[in-house]
């Protein structure tokens, strides 16, 4: 062997072994984050693994269940083929349940999901006709999943298995009974469980203007539902009030706190296997907290943190007693923005509405301090949807919840027809402390209910939209045909809120992004180096450049 040539095949192991460790530092999440339609810059480019969406209420037509909606992916448009929008492989998604205040999930549910691909050589299409049943062999594209559960720290079991998750809604030549589809996808469980995976219209409903200064700076552009015709993943879930309830006794301990995650591997080998064990990168509990309330630097952070680290994150606690949105108002609309610190802002998003923890709202209706068997000195403030599952359901919910004079509806659990963009605008200005609706902003973003109607009975949620956004004849709601609406399950919008500083041992994002950019570098290293090794060996061992195969 030459030196010339061992020199030419040092070059060529660099080159694989740059390649491959590029490959492994870019695409290794290492700690990254996000959550709530693109609110923050990590999931913005991950959409599979991206919470937009948290719904906890009582289930208005079965006493003693409550029900969990839980969406990912945003803005997913119905004609997004081939591939359209599956649940991600390769994260595990969660729905986590704290019942004595510790911050610390007391019950946990986590999907997988499965893909099988029949499209093989043969076709591009996701399904080569008419798809009429959840198991029709037309449809090339499925996926299944598995849920298990774990209460109270104790090791995972699995409820089930190879699940069917109601596809992405083609159209109406491929799907022409895309309701049958869905009721094959839903299922019910021993124990009474009832459970639904697959795609949804967006229940959220909100004008996203807010962020062209508030609103164009004079209120003119409100009333356009900016996620209307999208849709979401969507994970249901209804159990008893017994599996989430401390002890199992909804009576004497009645409030949960609710929060969902994804999960990832922490290194990701592009068609291969992870390792390194799961870390969280998407987040959320109540909405619009990552979007409106944690500022850009950290809400890959935020994204990452457990709850049960908010109150020992200065910065974070900091963003909700001395929130942005109000100086924001009050510079742009002139409505003066109530003094600092907001003690009822943390009394609503971080230890619930309780006179036990010395707030401003006087009144005793959803933290975990409320329950009876909850040791006051473990309770740890932390963002989340907290619900009082003894409140009666409404027989005409107010889509303003709370400040409506409607306890059973946001921020006490969250409604699919709670309207919590108003809702927030009016406690961030100040009408949690004063009982009073602010006048200026009474009509809020002008968009009052969802597009789509909301189904009367599990999951609830709408069917998934089958026509183009930007189609000028939208297909009529289809929800209803199922069952008839729901007076109490209606919906609302969410996101994720939040503040902080990164959690101690949390890589900051900017060193991920770091990371990544040096993993690029890395990558294009790598390749640099292979072709020139072959280049250099092709022309000595074939001078002939015509290829074969």
């Amino acid at each position: 062997m030459t030196v010339d040539t061992r020199l030419r095949r040092t070059a060529a192991a660099l080159g694989a072994i740059a390649l491959l460790g590029g490959t492994l530092y870019g695409l290794g999440p290492g700690t990254a984050t996000a959550s709530s339609h693109r609110e923050a810059p990590l999931v913005a480019a991950d959409p599979a693994i991206d919470n937009t969406d948290l719904y906890a209420f009582v289930s208005p037509e079965r006493p003693g269940y409550v029900t969990f909606v839980a969406n990912w992916q945003p803005f997913e448009e119905p004609n997004g083929g081939p591939n359209f929008y599956p649940f991600a492989t390769d994260a595990t998604y969660h729905i986590k349940v704290d019942n004595d205040g510790d911050a610390k999930p007391d019950a946990e549910f986590k999907w997988k999901f499965r893909s099988v691909d029949n499209r093989g050589d043969s076709t591009f299409l996701y399904n080569n006709g008419p798809v009429t049943s959840i198991d029709d062999e037309n449809l090339l594209f499925k996926q299944t999943y598995s849920l298990q559960s774990s209460f109270n720290g104790e090791p995972f079991k699995t409820r089930v298995e190879d699940a069917p998750v109601a596809p992405s809604r083609v159209g109406a030549a491929s799907m022409p009974d895309y309701g049958t589809l869905r009721q094959q996808a839903t299922r019910t469980l021993p124990g009474g469980w009832k459970i639904f995976a697959g795609q949804a219209d967006d229940p959220f409903f909100l004008d996203l203007r807010v962020f062209d200064l508030l609103y164009g700076g004079d209120l003119s552009e409100t009333g356009q539902d900016t996620v209307a015709g999208y849709n979401v993943n969507t994970i249901a879930l209804q159990v008893p009030f017994a599996d989430v309830a401390l002890k199992g006794d909804a009576t004497r301990n009645p409030v949960i706190g609710v929060w969902t995650t994804t999960e990832r591997d922490r290194v990701r080998i592009t068609g291969g296997r992870g390792s390194g064990g799961k870390v969280q990168v998407s987040r959320l509990g109540n909405p619009l907290v990552n979007e409106v309330v944690v500022p850009a630097s950290l809400k890959d952070t935020f994204n990452a943190t457990p709850p049960e680290r908010d109150a020992g994150i200065p910065a974070l606690v900091k963003r909700v007693l001395e929130p942005e949105v109000p100086k924001l108002i009050e510079s742009i609309y002139k409505i003066p923005a109530p003094k600092t610190p907001r003690n009822d802002l943390a009394e609503i998003f971080l230890t619930g509405i309780t006179t036990k923890a010395g707030g401003p709202i006087k009144a005793d209706l959803n933290s975990q301090l409320n329950n009876a068997d909850v040791k006051a000195s473990r309770f740890r403030p932390s963002e989340q949807l907290r619900l009082n599952l003894s409140v009666p359901v409404a027989g005409a919910p107010d889509r303003l919840g709370v400040l409506a004079g409607d306890l059973q509806g946001f921020p006490n659990g969250r409604r699919l027809t709670d309207d919590v963009v108003d809702i927030e605008l009016q406690a961030l200005v100040g009408a949690a402390q004063t009982g009073k609706l602010v006048d200026a902003l009474a009509a809020g973003d002008a968009v009052n209910t969802n597009d789509q109607q909301f189904s009367g009975e599990f999951p609830y949620v709408a069917l998934p939209n089958g026509v183009a956004v930007n189609s000028a004849a939208k297909q009529p709601a289809t929800a209803a045909k199922l069952t008839g609406s729901s007076p109490a399950a209606a919906a609302a919008p969410a996101s994720d809120t939040d503040v902080a500083q990164p959690a101690p041992d949390l890589v900051p994002v900017a060193v991920v992004s770091g990371a990544t950019g040096l993993g690029l570098v890395i990558v294009l290293a790598g390749v640099f180096l292979l072709l020139r090794w072959y280049r250099r060996r092709g022309r000595g061992a074939d001078p002939d450049r015509t290829l074969t195969f």
